[in-house]
């Protein structure tokens, strides 16, 4: 190569990382146009699905250390034979493991999950808490694998956010590309945990973005398939659960049947989630009232489930050989009854004891046992024109799944990918939509936005709603008149600085004003000191252009 042919090169190099600097430095101040969004949002799903993949290895492998199991998948089989004392230890020392993790890197002790990344989506421009959320990660990965009941899927979710959050905070992208990552990245991290791209796909969009945007929904698909890549590198090309023969559906004699199924499954759903919900009331009534250190309270969690396991090692980890158990029949109708009460039990203790973990693997374990218990009643009333057993096992594993989650489309799905088994979609569907219909009647449409909605959140009545208490009152003053605004104080009528319109808008419309004083209320003895006025029809225009906004997101 001649002097001129390396000049030209080494010119040519140096234009081009001028040029890369340059484009780097624009995108931090003013975010990344379509064609990096499409590289970031692929770099997002290969790091989300790489995280899911390293999570559940990691639960493996510190599972086969501590209970010496060579196969994970037969846990509860194998945890049966070691001695008592074992087996009550393990979810104990993980318990405290989880605690002095929470209590240090948390300031409410409390794992971050789903309903946090729903939250961040709607609120916070899908932007979620990062310290906090990969102290709840490794707190999640030790609670599953030491005992916990309870599942991998709300964990991974959160920390595909958690690797979001990190790109968006870098690249200070706004909240429709910061939502758009987050979906990316959820969608990877649930495809490569499930080996399931379509419902990973549509679980972002329905759990978690809450549209189906079109503008979202391209990157969102790829980053599901490159999740779903990586699993198949990883773990191969299989689903998780194997049925044994394929099913036949007698529809149009069945169809009762199943429809029957759905109300039931709709019940042990909400009677699930009520149960997570309790336990973690009586869990915190008995701290206050006891003054337990924060960092017991999972510790003291593990006992409970340590002491259940020794009989009933059933309800350890996962559940994954007890679902495959369900769906192929294998169990008999008092085990399938008493196994549905004990997961119920353990997850409830699991959760409501604060280790961590999912809602979504213990559901499908529930809704399987739920399916069989009465697929093997039905079948034995009508011999002559039922279907197999496991056929409403796989239609019940849906419809509990899709009733906690509040996302009927995408369980649906995820149930279908899961045991590669599309013979049997009319029955699953049948009892999904009824177990969805009934069970967001009793709850807030699901475990998530009810978990949100304990917290005040209040995300299920839809943007009109939460919109409210993005607005800070302070972004909207106008200078104040004097002498009538101090008149207002006095009769109660005023917003202090950190109001939103939450609190404003109910206020208009109780006094009746046109506008009400905004304070800086000073602390130790300082006078409150008048800031402006927050005018009604200032306040009407800002909600009605955050609705627009919300509106042509989600229909662009």
């Amino acid at each position: 190569m001649g002097k001129s042919d390396q000049a030209l090169l080494r010119k040519s190099f140096n234009y081009l990382e001028k040029t890369s600097r340059d484009a780097l430095q624009v995108m931090k101040a003013h975010g990344p146009n379509q064609i990096q969004f499409w590289f970031i949002a692929l770099a997002i799903g290969v790091a989300a699905g790489g995280a899911s993949v390293l999570f559940r290895l990691g639960i493996e492998r510190i599972q086969t250390s501590v209970y010496g199991t060579k196969d994970i998948l037969t846990l509860h089989s194998f945890a049966a034979g070691l001695v008592w004392y074992q087996v009550l230890l393990i979810p104990i020392c993980g318990g405290l493991l989880v605690g002095l993790i929470l209590h240090r890197f948390t300031n409410d002790g409390r794992v971050r999950s789903v309903a946090e990344v729903i939250e961040g989506a709607a609120l916070a421009q899908g932007r979620v808490e990062v310290r906090r959320g990969f102290a709840s990660a490794a707190a999640s990965l030790i609670t599953l694998s030491t005992g916990g009941s309870s599942g991998r899927e709300g964990p991974v979710v959160h920390l595909a956010a958690v690797l979001s959050t990190i790109v968006c905070r870098w690249i200070k992208a706004n909240g429709i590309t910061g939502r758009d990552l987050l979906g990316c990245a959820v969608a990877a991290a649930v495809s490569a945990s499930f080996n399931a791209p379509i419902a990973g796909a549509l679980f972002a969009l329905e759990v978690i973005l809450r549209h189906f945007a079109v503008h979202a929904f391209a990157p969102i698909v790829i980053a599901s398939a490159v999740g779903t890549v990586i699993n198949r590198t990883v773990f191969g090309d299989v689903a998780e659960f194997v049925l044994p023969v394929q099913n036949a559906l007698a529809f149009y004699v069945e169809l009762p049947a199943f429809l029957l199924l759905g109300l039931i499954c709709g019940l042990v759903a909400v009677v699930l989630m009520k149960s997570i919900f309790w336990a973690d009331d009586c869990a915190n009534f008995v701290q206050d009232r006891l003054r337990l250190p924060r960092y017991l309270r999972p510790a003291i969690a593990g006992a409970l489930l340590g002491g259940l396991a020794i009989w009933f090692p059933h309800i350890i980890g996962v559940g994954y050989e007890t679902t495959t158990a369900a769906l192929t029949g294998s169990l008999l109708l008092h085990e399938a009854i008493i196994f549905v009460a004990l997961k119920v039990l353990a997850v409830a203790i699991t959760i409501g004891g604060r280790m961590g973990g999912g809602v979504f693997s213990p559901s499908l374990m529930i809704g399987a046992l739920t399916g069989l218990a009465f697929g093997l009643i039905a079948t034995s009333v009508f011999p002559n024109v039922s279907g197999e057993g496991s056929l409403y096992a796989l239609a019940g594993m849906g419809a509990v799944a899709a009733a906690v989650l509040g996302a009927p489309i995408s369980t649906t799905l995820i149930v279908f990918e899961l045991t590669g088994d599309w013979q049997t979609g009319l029955a699953v569907m049948v009892a999904v939509s009824l177990s969805s219909a009934l069970s967001s009647r009793l709850v807030h449409r699901s475990f998530f936005l009810t978990q949100l909605e304990r917290r005040n959140v209040h995300l299920a009545a839809g943007p009109q709603a939460y919109l409210l208490a993005t607005i800070p009152v302070t972004a909207h003053l106008r200078d104040a008149p004097e002498t009538e605004s101090w008149d207002l104080v006095q009769q109660g009528l005023y917003l202090d600085r950190a109001a939103t319109l939450e609190q404003a808008m109910p206020l208009f419309e109780r006094s009746g004003e046109p506008y009400l004083p905004v304070l800086s209320v000073g602390g130790d003895g300082k006078a409150p000191a008048l800031l402006g006025a927050l005018y009604y029809v200032d306040a009407l225009r800002a909600m009605n252009r955050a609705l627009s906004d919300t509106a042509a997101e989600e229909h662009s």
